[in-house]
């Protein structure tokens, strides 16, 4: 049985997910111990071996196990490993080995079940102690509930807390009125414009709205707003607005055109050379996709900013899975490309109603121009003068969408679309995904804009849908 030091408050026994969702996790219980049990290092030894992420995320947990024990006695380890923290504390690495463990009565013999035993069993050897499991797995949360073990989420990959919410990366002032003047007697301050490059500019002194960033839109209105602008420079006492084009009549994007005020600043955003990572979060049917691949076609074929068009998503199911898939790499992936194809037939569709999509000639040009690849074999490349669309970004875990994202070259602009009331992979949730994530850590960085849409452009089913189911 493990030794545990009598001066320890709390010790926070760790479950394989939460290694394996953050490897780091070691490190963020400031003074605090942490507790591994031998079930969890099994598991790990389980995970290790392949090609998929949950491979190398064990073998890397399983690598900073054995460089934090390699420097270190049998009796250190026995006492406890110290951890140096990012907060400056030290707190302690401790494994629990049980020979002798008996199972939970009525519960059969699982890893799980062996981690709520384990943790059980601390429990009662510690009462001067305040033992906790923590793990991302709600049933065994459920569990260890009924057998009153406190038990906690593992809240430090959050990106936003509970009762937060994802920036919308807009400010409508709605009620501003007719006039114009209503937007300025909100803000109360003092207003210069000037003229540069074509460019119209707002200087704005005095105290500054808290819930603006940089990046933002801020408008009068949602429909036939007289004054849309993007924040580019701010601080407690300053502002610089930028007035943005109006892309909702003649200047059009490859023929679309928005509709209100958050539908031109997506458009804005897109075609701005400044930003170079766009993120874009909405409804199903509020026209993402459709406005991100008008701007990229716009910029790639007619106006020759980029040489290519990069289109990937996470191909995870909705529901079972449909087993392996012949054929090459985009072959392999043109079933989860729905949505491209979709808005493609779109996008070329003539005021007639025909469309040259199922042209071959039309294909074969785009082809030339447009690559669809999986996010699996993005690993070590480097993307120059590229046009990346991530969609689906709220299934990407914060690594996985790290690691796409850090494949921009030299002038490639990215664009991360995704619904978070969409969510397909295990443990992730609204403020855990990746997306979640690009989205908090960018919000003040002044190449990158952020914008919820919310105008549901498909049909009045659609709205309904999102409304009532």
């Amino acid at each position: 049985m493990v030794r545990l030091d009598k001066k320890a408050t709390r010790l926070y026994v760790l479950d394989t997910n939460v290694l394996i969702h953050d490897p780091a996790a070691l490190y963020q219980f400031e003074e605090h111990d942490v507790v591994i049990p031998m079930t969890v290092l099994e598991e790990l030894d389980k995970h290790k071996n392949g090609i998929r992420e949950i491979a190398r995320t064990a073998r890397q947990v399983s690598r900073t196990l054995s460089d934090i024990t390699s420097q270190v006695s049998f009796d250190d380890i026995q006492q406890g490993i110290p951890i140096p923290r990012i907060s400056g504390e030290t707190g302690r690495l401790r494994f629990l080995c049980y020979q002798d463990l008996k199972p939970l009565d009525n519960l059969e013999d699982s890893p799980d079940n062996r981690i709520l035993a384990e943790t059980c069993r601390l429990r009662d050897e510690r009462p001067d102690a305040s033992v906790i499991l923590v793990t991302k797995d709600i049933n065994l949360r459920v569990k260890a509930s009924a057998l009153k073990v406190p038990v906690e989420d593992y809240l430090n990959d959050r990106a936003f807390s509970d009762s937060d919410a994802m920036i919308e990366g807009a400010k409508v002032y709605a009620d501003a009125g007719q006039d114009g003047n209503g937007l300025w007697e909100c803000l109360n301050v003092e207003v210069r414009v000037e003229r540069v490059d074509h460019h119209t500019f707002y200087q704005l002194s005095g105290e500054m709205p808290r819930d603006w960033h940089v990046g933002m839109l801020v408008s009068d209105s949602d429909n036939g707003a007289d004054f849309e602008a993007i924040v580019r420079e701010l601080t407690p006492s300053t502002a610089r607005l930028q007035l943005l084009t109006n892309y909702r009549h003649h200047a059009g994007v490859w023929g679309v055109h928005a509709h209100d005020s958050r539908q031109n600043f997506t458009l804005n955003l897109l075609m701005d050379p400044e930003i170079d990572l766009v993120t874009i979060a909405g409804n199903a049917g509020t026209g993402k996709t459709f406005m991100t691949l008008a701007a990229a076609f716009q910029q790639t074929l007619d106006a020759k900013q980029f040489e290519r068009i990069v289109f990937t998503r996470a191909p995870i199911p909705m529901g079972e899975d449909i087993g392996f898939l012949p054929g090459t790499e985009e072959e392999k992936m043109s079933p989860w490309m729905g949505a491209f194809h979709d808005n493609m037939d779109n996008l070329l569709r003539s005021e007639d109603g025909d469309t040259s999509w199922d042209n071959g000639a039309t294909r074969q040009l785009l082809g030339s121009r447009v690559q669809i690849r999986s996010p699996g074999f993005m690993r070590g490349r480097t993307l120059n003068d590229t046009f990346l669309i991530i969609d689906e970004a709220q299934n990407f875990t914060p690594k996985q969408l790290k690691a796409l994202v850090s494949r921009a070259g030299r002038n490639t602009k990215i664009v991360c679309l995704g619904n978070v009331g969409q969510i397909d992979t295990p443990y992730l949730t609204a403020n855990t995904c990746g997306m979640a994530a690009v989205v908090e850590r960018f919000r003040d960085w002044p190449h990158a804009g952020h914008i919820t849409l919310k105008s549901v452009e498909r049909s009045r089913l659609a709205l309904a849908a999102e409304e009532l189911l």
